[in-house]
């Protein structure tokens, strides 16, 4: 596929699907118009609400949910005369191909956007089913980066990728154990290798930790789902690490620190990115020791904003954890609600032209005004936060630290 500038690509894209014909450079084809009743839009939600990712896929629906809803109560799409968001439910299972799957009904169901997919392995594959009918797609959370980097022009990213992300992991672990004196040498780093995410970060933070004087001593990679860690943790114990970097999805995130936990191994520091329960409110709340101390670099809201605190406290008390499934999932659907009222269309080609030129700063995420570039928000970063009594604090950068980093964490 031959690269384009940025602005040629969209335009090319938003020509040919008003125009209703096929753009085969860019593997893109017009889908048909869609069709809505009056004052209602049809909205796409496309998660794993069963399979193994059922937790998290369940959490960014919730959030996908809220937002609807709370748009819905506050006048709906004022542009379009109060039009109002009815949510069309896919379930991708845990599996890329149902998700693409569920995009081809959609289509059919003539949605105006979508949101989704949580992981990067089902988002690779449901955005790539949406350009197919030029439907805009919203990555609430996946964040392999190769999701922006094929020239789509459906595809938007509200949020940071892994490179971002573990860029960040690599100076804030760099800054905060320089500020404590460098009294961590040593790494053994953990990872998911079933999708995507795990194993670019791995290769990511060695590349970046050696440079800077920390021996990576071994990358350990476990499938997912995963029952059992003993064979790693018997590993790590024999190395003695002094920190230990973990990356998985939730269920393993949770198993892989109470064996540990078990286990008697207690380095440094550990040290999460991307870690799937590490910065997760039900983790802290049903295993607080073995949460006690643990940092992540993750997707984080700005904890200063009151927009956050309100659906936090939203959030638990309909029962669930204010996680970053959900206020990922959450700030996705608002990002592309704001693309329709300055469109002032439900129409799919007018809706991806406002999302590539929105200036969106209504959130409450730490990014700053929107700015796309190839599909990807510029300003989008990670904090980094610690567990620390029942609290989750976040402890760099400065400017959005609630708490100093403990660090090394006590005996």
């Amino acid at each position: 596929m031959s690269k384009l500038p940025f602005r040629m690509t969209r335009r090319t894209f938003l020509q040919a699907t008003a125009a209703g014909t096929a753009l085969a450079a860019a593997g893109l084809a017009a889908g048909p118009r869609p069709a809505h009743a009056a004052n209602v839009i049809k909205f796409g939600l496309i998660h794993p609400v069963t399979g193994f990712l059922q937790f998290s896929g369940t959490q960014c629906r919730y959030g996908a949910l809220t937002a609807i809803e709370e748009i819905n109560a506050a006048g709906g799409i004022k542009a379009l005369d109060g039009a109002t968001l009815e949510p069309v439910l896919g379930d991708a299972q845990s599996k890329a191909e149902v998700g693409a799957a569920e995009i081809e009904k959609f289509n059919e169901a003539g949605v105006a956007a979508i949101v989704g997919a949580y992981s990067s392995g089902i988002s690779l594959a449901t955005t790539q089913a949406a350009a197919k009918y030029g439907i805009p797609h919203v990555v609430d959370v996946g964040v392999n980066d190769k999701i922006v980097s094929r020239g789509l022009a459906n595809t938007f990213r509200f949020g940071p990728g892994f490179g971002v992300i573990t860029e960040a992991g690599v100076n804030g672990l760099i800054e905060i154990n320089a500020a404590a004196g460098k009294p961590a040498r040593t790494v053994v780093i953990v990872h998911e290798n079933t999708t995507p995410f795990g194993s670019f970060m791995a290769e990511l933070m060695k590349k970046g930790l050696e440079p800077a004087g920390f021996e990576v001593l071994d990358i350990l990679p476990h499938p997912t789902p995963n029952k059992d860690f003993q064979n790693i943790a018997l590993k790590i114990k024999e190395m003695n690490p002094d920190l230990i970097i973990p990356s998985h999805y939730y269920n393993e995130n949770v198993l892989f620190l109470r064996t540990l936990q078990r286990q008697r191994i207690e380095p440094k520091a550990i040290y999460s990115v991307l870690g799937g329960a590490s910065s997760q409110y039900r983790f802290v709340d049903e295993f607080p020791d073995a949460a006690q101390y643990v940092m992540d670099c993750n997707h984080w809201f700005d904890p200063r904003n009151p927009k956050a605190a309100a659906l936090r406290a939203k959030t638990e008390a309909a029962g669930k954890s204010f996680s970053y499934e959900v206020f990922l999932a959450y700030t996705a659907v608002q990002f592309a609600a704001d693309a329709m009222e300055r469109a002032g269309s439900a129409d799919r080609a007018a809706i991806t032209e406002a999302m590539a030129s929105s200036t969106w700063a209504g959130h409450f995420m730490p990014y700053g005004p929107t700015e796309m570039i190839n599909g990807q928000n510029q300003g989008a970063r990670p904090l980094i936060t610690q567990v620390q009594g029942s609290a989750i604090e976040v402890v760099a950068p400065a400017d959005y630290a609630t708490a100093p980093a403990i660090f090394p964490r006590p005996a």
